[in-house]
């Protein structure tokens, strides 16, 4: 742990390196006496939580490294006196929640490092009233890229600050980029997400199939009677075409079978006709 009294009297105190031990805890007010502290590293610990005011006094730290360790979300009160900071790492948490504003104060940020967590929304709130400068490392989080991350996009396009946002959800866009991803906009203006854009687009609606008429009926009726003698020929067919594929083979044995079957066809020539009145007759009564 990093005590209350831990640092007591180091007020000349300009860089500090914590980092890769296994620190679990920093107190409030554990950095109270080093007001000239210009660089903290406390990467690649234990820390799953920190008081509100952990980093209260450092008006001029530049570097604050929190990397590597538990932290499962950014409060707004850890940075609020952090007005010369330039480099923050928060890469490798556990990070799923950033409150709002909690970058507010950072207007003269370089670099936020967010990589490596389980983000899956980073709301503009975070970064009111509006400004950030620098670059913004967001690669490895399962993003999900609906509508809450349109504002995300544009910023892409237009800053270049920011590259490698890799979307994990929804199934439409994931794998995509996000600065891949279109947002389209309903009749009143607002945000339509990828998924329900895609389905739309995707999936028009279907034109309700004409009702199907006497004729047609009958026809589809009619090749359903004629399919079964379609396949023993086609079958047939290719028997012979596997024991001799030779043009005169395939004759002779056409003429063989033709011979053998005329009395099924003469009969099937002569009953076509009966049932086509039949089932004419069954379709108009119905």
């Amino acid at each position: 742990a990093v005590a209350s009294s831990s640092l007591q009297g180091l007020r000349r105190l300009r860089s500090l390196s914590l980092q890769a031990n296994r620190v679990r805890a920093v107190h409030a007010g554990a950095f109270g006496d080093c007001g000239v502290l210009e660089h903290l590293l406390l990467n690649d610990n234990l820390l799953a939580e920190l008081p509100a005011d952990a980093f209260r006094g450092l008006r001029r730290l530049r570097t604050l490294n929190l990397g590597g360790n538990a932290l499962d979300r950014v409060a707004r009160a850890w940075f609020v006196d952090l007005a010369e900071l330039e480099l923050l790492y928060l890469d490798r948490n556990s990070i799923a929640f950033v409150e709002e504003g909690a970058f507010q104060n950072l207007s003269g940020l370089l670099a936020l490092h967010l990589n490596g967590n389980r983000l899956t929304v980073l709301a503009w709130a975070a970064f009111q009233p509006g400004f950030f400068l620098g670059r913004l490392f967001l690669f490895r989080n399962p993003w999900c890229c609906d509508c809450r991350l349109e504002w995300l996009r544009d910023w892409m396009e237009g800053s270049g600050r920011v590259t490698d946002v890799p979307c994990a959800s929804p199934g439409s866009v994931a794998g995509l980029d996000l600065s891949r991803v279109t947002f389209g906009r309903s009749s009143n203006g607002l945000c339509v997400d990828p998924e329900e854009l895609n389905l739309t687009t995707s999936s028009p609606d279907l034109s309700p199939e004409p009702e199907a008429t006497t004729v047609s009926r009958f026809s589809s009726l009619l090749s359903k009677l004629l399919a079964p003698r379609v396949l023993v020929e086609e079958e047939a067919n290719t028997t012979g075409g596997l024991a001799n594929a030779s043009l005169s083979y395939s004759l002779s044995s056409r003429g063989v079978g033709d011979a053998g079957r005329q009395p099924w066809f003469l009969l099937t020539s002569c009953l076509l006709p009966s049932v086509a009145q039949h089932v004419v007759f069954g379709l108009q009564m119905d």
